[in-house]
């Protein structure tokens, strides 16, 4: 894929609070992206504390829009990651090595702005279950700056694409398939992605439809 050709602004840290609240605090005319190798105060969907490894990088990315919710963006940041890392994606928010999960994304809407944010861990040598790292071996200190820098300009050239590609995302979305239950008492079959970045599920009771800010856990059914 081309890269994005529209002009974005872009920082690295060694530390920072959280890459989100540090675009959120700097972004204006162009999109504004924040790479930093380690978060004080990361955190994950619904506010969850997010738990990384020795070695990770977080990058957020924010920019002004008129869409009215940040609709398939998680999606098209799990389909960045993917052509970046590899890997599978189980919806609508996690980047999988295998079944253990390599990365996460989080999407944070304010008025116009909405940024876009990945955890990604880059080694990790006792790393809990369900849980994995890219590299068995510690990596070069710029290997996480350039993964991330190539995902936001992945991102960016993704958002700019009329219509998304769902048909790339289905392929490699691992939830696609398998049954699924999720908070509070749902079940069923999930059997697509709709063009909304909506989740199909085929229930007892028919089709219905997950939208990822209704929902607090989506897990394979066991």
């Amino acid at each position: 894929m081309d890269r994005m050709r529209t002009p974005y602004s872009l920082r690295s840290f060694d530390e920072v609070t959280s890459t989100q609240d540090v675009v959120r605090e700097h972004v204006a005319e162009i999109p504004y992206a924040v790479i930093a190798n380690r978060q004080t105060a990361g955190r994950g969907r619904s506010g969850r504390e997010w738990i990384t490894a020795p070695r990770a990088v977080a990058v957020s990315v924010g920019w002004h829009t008129e869409a009215p919710t940040v609709g398939v963006f998680p999606l098209l940041a799990g389909l960045a990651a993917h052509r970046v890392v590899g890997g599978g994606l189980k919806w609508p928010n996690d980047v999988l090595i295998g079944e253990n999960k390599v990365g996460g994304i989080l999407a944070e809407r304010t008025g116009e702005l909405v940024v876009i944010g990945m955890g990604l861990n880059l080694w990790w040598p006792d790393a809990p279950a369900g849980v994995t790292a890219l590299w068995d071996d510690e990596p070069k200190d710029d290997a996480g700056s350039r993964l991330a820098t190539e995902w936001v300009e992945q991102l960016l050239a993704l958002v700019e694409t009329d219509p998304w590609p769902r048909t790339d995302y289905v392929a490699v979305c691992t939830t696609i398939g398998r049954e699924i239950v999720w908070e509070p008492d749902g079940r069923g079959r999930a059997v697509d992605i709709d063009p909304d970045g909506t989740l199909v599920v085929e229930t007892s009771s028919g089709r219905v439809q997950l939208h990822s800010g209704q929902v607090r856990n989506v897990r394979t059914r066991r």
